[in-house]
């Protein structure tokens, strides 16, 4: 028989080093769930995303039980790692911090798209170059579309 449903929890956590401090401990502590079994689970199935901000889906049930869902990582954090800058710019309508080029685009688009609520590459294309316009990354190249 199917669980009844509490709720769901969202968290964006780094790849491999879940602990029980903040922000997990309270969000996880608040709902009556056990923090280190979450964090044994997340770290176990995160070891190949060492490092990399991994969001997650947590749901939990009446009976304290929970399951989660691994997400892909950010495009905005795909794109600062592509560019090799820091983090973006504080006005990205005036000054450009970073350049991807459209093939980076793509692999990055390839990456989300299960997450992505499109349907083809290039219009998950034209959403990633939206997220780096808004960062202040500019696009090298021709658009392939």
């Amino acid at each position: 028989m199917a669980k009844d449903i509490a709720g769901y929890v969202k968290l964006q956590v780094k790849g491999g080093q879940a602990n029980p401090a903040p922000p997990i401990g309270p969000a996880l502590g608040s709902k009556g769930l056990n923090i280190m079994e979450f964090c044994k689970q997340f770290n176990a199935r995160t070891q190949d995303k060492m490092g990399m901000v991994v969001p997650v889906v947590i749901t939990y049930f009446t009976d304290k039980s929970f399951e989660f869902q691994l997400k892909t990582p950010p495009a905005a954090i795909m794109l600062l790692e592509a560019s090799k800058v820091k983090t973006g710019s504080a006005e990205p309508n005036r000054k450009k911090v970073g350049t991807v080029t459209w093939d980076q685009v793509k692999t990055i688009a390839e990456t989300k798209m299960p997450d992505l609520n499109c349907f083809t590459v290039d219009s998950a294309m034209k959403m990633i170059a939206g997220t780096a316009q808004n960062m202040g990354i500019t696009i090298t190249g021709n658009a392939p579309f």
